[in-house]
């Protein structure tokens, strides 16, 4: 993959970031493309809005993607995601079958490689994938780290003293 449609791929997943920052989601979007480039799925998180633990960017990324492909076979597609997949979403990329993924900010308190879970490495599955990460790696974890700042000032100015 050269590094151009990299990059391209990952300003759009920072866009659903920021569009999740402003929705008072943790910012993270994700991109999924089949092997020409074309996109299928555009998403960012959506736990708080629905509630549902599961709303991941990824997650709903992989729906999207699967409903466009009628197939919950995603091979030959690529994850532009601007955070490491946690534990949850790797293993739910590895059965969808993705080829590879694409990462921005390193999350060593909840991300599957940082946390030593790497399934896409487990010689005991079926489906091997590519994981690749640091992308945008400054700008992705900025606007993670700036969410969370934010939300400690407005948990400080709510909590009594």
């Amino acid at each position: 993959m050269e590094f151009g449609k990299i990059n391209y791929f990952f300003t759009i997943a920072l866009d659903l970031a920021h569009q999740a920052f402003k929705e008072d989601e943790v910012p993270v979007g994700a991109v999924i493309t089949n092997k020409h480039g074309d996109i299928l799925a555009k998403t960012h998180n959506t736990k708080e809005r629905t509630n549902n633990p599961c709303h991941h960017a990824e997650i709903l990324a992989i729906e999207e993607a699967s409903q466009k492909l009628n197939s919950w076979r995603l091979l030959d597609c690529d994850l532009y995601v601007t955070l490491e997949p946690c534990p949850m979403c790797l293993a739910a990329l590895s059965q969808a079958r993705i080829r590879n993924i694409y990462f921005g900010a390193y999350d060593p308190k909840g991300g599957a490689i940082s946390l030593g879970q790497k399934l896409h490495n487990d010689k005991r599955l079926n489906h091997k994938l590519n994981v690749f990460g640091g992308f945008k790696h400054l700008e992705c974890s900025q606007l993670v780290s700036n969410f969370f700042r934010q939300k400690r000032k407005q948990y400080a100015k709510k909590k009594p003293f």
